[in-house]
């Protein structure tokens, strides 16, 4: 009889058992900075085709938690045109985060893709003086411009200290908008954010030629990221990417 007393206290117990199993929600609107693994060609490349890359920092959570460095994310090709046609242009989705034991369903779009020398060449410092002193005193410039001095672990731009340098490449702060880039926003400027090795005005390409983001992935079909290029569409695997999530999903 016992027993079936309990019962309804453990049916209205249940969801609260299985939210505190699933973890922490991630809203739309967060940042996920990656280093794509996977190099893509429009040229050689066909639907289907497995991507992945690494997140590169903590990703904090409003409601607590994280998505941890080193977690793995994963997608595909969804569709691609060659270069005989009037541009070349290749789509991709990315589906989930593999962190630990389990896997994170997610639909991202991007804000900026960096090329791989830019990537090292953020992470490298400005003054040329890398044997001089330890790479905690750096002095570094991140994709798109912003200021990291590491010494003062403090992120500077043309309007003042606007973030904080948190160690080896990573750093916090808050998106930026500015309307003269063209670039969409949406939720998530409200808070700071794992940018990595980005500015906080980061939008678009950087060094990767005639390469531009066409949909970001914030539209349907949400998470389809379409890259066009007059020419030749390639990247090399260790590019940078800095992506947010379009809808939240369950941790």
């Amino acid at each position: 009889m016992r027993s079936i007393r309990l019962l309804p206290v453990l049916l209205l117990a249940l969801p609260v058992l299985l939210f505190a199993l699933a973890g922490p929600a991630i809203p739309a609107g967060t940042v996920i900075p990656i280093k794509l693994d996977t190099g893509l060609n429009a040229k050689k490349d066909q639907a289907g085709k497995k991507i992945e890359g690494s997140v590169m920092q903590d990703v904090d959570l409003p409601g607590g938690g994280k998505i941890s460095a080193r977690s793995k994310i994963v997608g595909e090709v969804v569709s691609v045109g060659k270069p005989s046609d009037l541009d070349a242009t290749l789509v991709l989705k990315f589906d989930s985060i593999q962190e630990h034991d389990h896997t994170i369903p997610i639909k991202v779009a991007v804000l900026a893709i960096a090329s791989l020398g830019d990537v090292a060449a953020a992470q490298e410092p400005v003054d040329g003086v890398a044997d001089a002193e330890a790479s905690t005193q750096w002095v570094t410039k991140q994709v798109g411009g912003d200021i990291v001095h590491r010494g003062r672990n403090k992120v500077a731009s043309d309007e003042g200290v606007i973030g904080t340098w948190v160690e080896g490449s990573s750093v916090v702060m808050k998106l930026t908008e500015d309307a003269t880039l063209g670039c969409p926003t949406g939720p998530g400027y409200d808070r700071e954010q794992a940018l990595w090795v980005f500015s906080s005005r980061a939008c678009g390409t950087y060094d990767l030629g005639d390469t531009r983001i066409e949909k970001a992935g914030r539209e349907a079909p949400v998470g389809e990221i379409e890259l066009k290029s007059p020419n030749k569409l390639e990247m090399r695997g260790g590019s940078g990417w800095l992506l947010i999530t379009a809808e939240g999903s369950q941790k």
